[in-house]
């Protein structure tokens, strides 16, 4: 079946609200951690998972840094509206250049409270010695565009943000952001700013994790999926051909492209941390495709659309695939690709690169929620059975699993 055809409803489970953790624990590694593989669950702690994976496995992690995204106004009235920052324009040339923009913005959001906020009024804030102004461009569909300036005009948007801004906690975590989330809601290894919400499987790695990995001859590689706030979206529509897939910012480095490939070759497994690492490696295959039928497409056609992976011929080996990738980012002296992906796993996806994934359990009808479903087959349902029937945490701040079903990425050779 083309997934254009799934049914939402059969990804649907009941959610108690009491299973949704609102807080994360003392010690990020000590969070539970459910072990899929090859069909049986068995259960440990994040703190011991390097014991669980495939020896000489690449871990692949997605380094975004969640930026303070929300902006709170107060009206003379007493009245408050808040402006979450949701992308950029798309001639800003990606998120690291909107970012760096100094003075003015105009920016995607949404807006809190908009029924109090009538066109051309200017809402206005000082905070840090920094005046800002918010102005109303434009109704979207979907969300609003907002013109954001500010004084002194030679700071950047990424600081402006850390100074007024507020860390963006998801819609279902029903609480005002504590101090602690600034550190917490990140990764210990987040380098980039750009995110407004958390690769959230990344949240329970230590450095002490860290250290534990080379013992079992276990590598890293790190790629860059800026997460959009569409990622908590649930499907509404009643199948997945009438959902609209968000786009978000993906950066790869040459490097880690390399280090994918050395793993395929030697027959290795993949395994990213997080559906947005996931998806992050899963695009570069077919831009892979893309380059390898056309060698002189330009950098900026060069994006994933939803459909893409669906509709374009999968006989291609996955080698062979990054291969031409990493050519044509040498040909043109790139150190990394920057881009954006619309792919949306779901089953009836054939995996490329990844043969396993580390992620936290996930909303129902969620998109994330079908790509798990993509990997683990029926068994998703059997799996977040038992994490509700033996009391796992879910979402942002709960428990997590590390799922290894045991079949290698493609039907077709990696070899090429």
């Amino acid at each position: 079946m083309h997934p254009t055809l799934l049914s939402i409803a059969d990804y649907r489970y009941a959610l108690p609200d009491d299973r949704i953790a609102y807080y994360p624990l003392a010690e990020r590694d000590a969070s539970r951690l459910l072990i899929y593989k090859a069909g049986e669950l068995q259960e440990d702690i994040y703190r011991n998972i390097a014991l669980h994976l495939p020896e000489g496995a690449l871990l692949v992690f997605n380094n975004t840094k969640v930026v303070e995204a929300r902006i709170v106004f107060q009206k003379s009235t007493g009245a408050q509206i808040e402006i979450f920052c949701l992308e950029p324009p798309a001639e800003y040339g990606g998120m690291a250049g909107a970012l760096s923009r100094t003075g003015r913005v105009r920016w995607k959001c949404l807006v809190g409270g908009a029924s109090k906020w009538k066109p051309g009024q200017v809402l206005s804030k000082t905070i840090a010695g920094i005046v800002l102004e918010a102005r109303w461009v434009e109704k979207l569909p979907d969300s609003f565009l907002i013109e954001l300036s500010w004084t002194p005009a030679e700071l950047s948007f990424a600081g402006l943000l850390h100074q007024a801004g507020l860390i963006p906690l998801p819609p279902y975590i029903h609480r005002t952001a504590a101090l602690s989330d600034n550190e917490r809601y990140q990764t210990v290894y987040a380098r980039h700013d750009g995110s407004v919400a958390a690769p959230t499987a990344g949240l329970h790695f230590t450095d002490a994790i860290f250290q534990s990995l080379p013992e079992r001859h276990i590598r890293q590689a790190f790629v860059t999926l800026h997460v959009g706030a569409g990622t908590f979206l649930p499907v509404k529509a009643a199948t997945l051909g009438q959902h609209q897939m968000h786009i978000e910012f993906i950066a790869v480095t040459i490097e880690a492209i390399d280090a994918l490939l050395k793993t395929l070759k030697s027959h290795r497994q993949v395994i990213p941390v997080g559906t947005t690492s996931a998806r992050t490696i899963e695009s570069l295959y077919y831009l892979g495709v893309k380059v390898l039928n056309d060698a002189a497409l330009a950098p900026e056609e060069l994006v994933l659309r939803q459909w893409d992976a669906y509709e374009m011929r999968g006989d291609t080996p996955t080698v062979a695939a990054l291969s031409a990738l990493l050519r044509w980012m040498q040909e043109r002296e790139m150190e990394q690709l920057v881009t954006t992906t619309q792919l949306l796993i779901a089953p009836g996806y054939v995996w490329r690169i990844a043969s396993g994934l580390v992620t936290n359990f996930h909303q129902p009808e969620s998109t994330l929620l079908l790509l798990i479903a993509s990997l683990m087959g029926e068994d998703w349902r059997r799996a977040y059975d038992y994490a509700l029937d033996h009391g796992f945490r879910f979402l942002s701040y709960g428990d997590g699993c590390l799922l290894l079903p045991g079949v290698s990425p493609s039907s077709t050779e990696t070899q090429g």
